[in-house]
């Protein structure tokens, strides 16, 4: 076993010598981040989610409204009331905060569902339009400048504003 990975490790530094002695490799970086905010149907993804995001909370407001209200009012009549009374409120003011928080952690559920949903076909397209850029800009490789970033490259070409061009050519709106 360890015969063969040094086979495969001599057999791979013979490689990369024999490429590096007759050509630079070129590098190329793309933020998919950036490319994903950037490109119009990115922009109409985050508006979308914006406008989503937004119907929500503007519901959540409501309940909370309702709720500051009734814990106002249990405040003021506290000192009147009787105790099994002021248990009974406790206890209504207590489950409406507990159905805000689920209802809150649901929101949350269905705008991270709705961005997946909405952004992956971009996602797709974007790596075909990578391809298509890299090849027409005579990069030998690509990597994703956010996740995997090389601290330095000799030559080194970022292709990101390339793409977004590129992407919003293709696809448009």
């Amino acid at each position: 076993m360890k015969e063969y990975s040094m086979k495969a490790l001599i057999a791979t530094l013979a490689l990369v010598m024999t490429t590096s002695a007759f050509s630079a490799v070129t590098v190329g970086k793309v933020d998919v981040q950036k490319v994903l905010i950037t490109v119009n149907q990115g922009v109409a993804v985050r508006d979308q989610l914006k406008k989503s995001f937004d119907e929500k909370q503007a519901i959540l407001k409501k309940e909370e409204d309702s709720i500051k209200k009734l814990q106002d009012d249990y405040s003021k009549k506290a000192s009147v009331i009787n105790d099994k009374e002021k248990a009974k409120k406790e206890r209504e003011i207590q489950e409406k905060i507990i159905a805000i928080q689920q209802k809150t952690a649901g929101f949350q559920k269905e705008i991270q569902d709705m961005e997946q949903k909405l952004k992956t076909p971009i996602l797709e397209r974007v790596k075909s339009v990578v391809d298509e850029v890299s090849k027409a800009s005579d990069v030998d490789l690509v990597y994703e400048a956010a996740t995997a970033p090389i601290l330095y490259a000799k030559s080194e070409k970022d292709l990101t504003d390339e793409v977004v061009k590129a992407y919003n050519k293709k696809f448009p709106k």
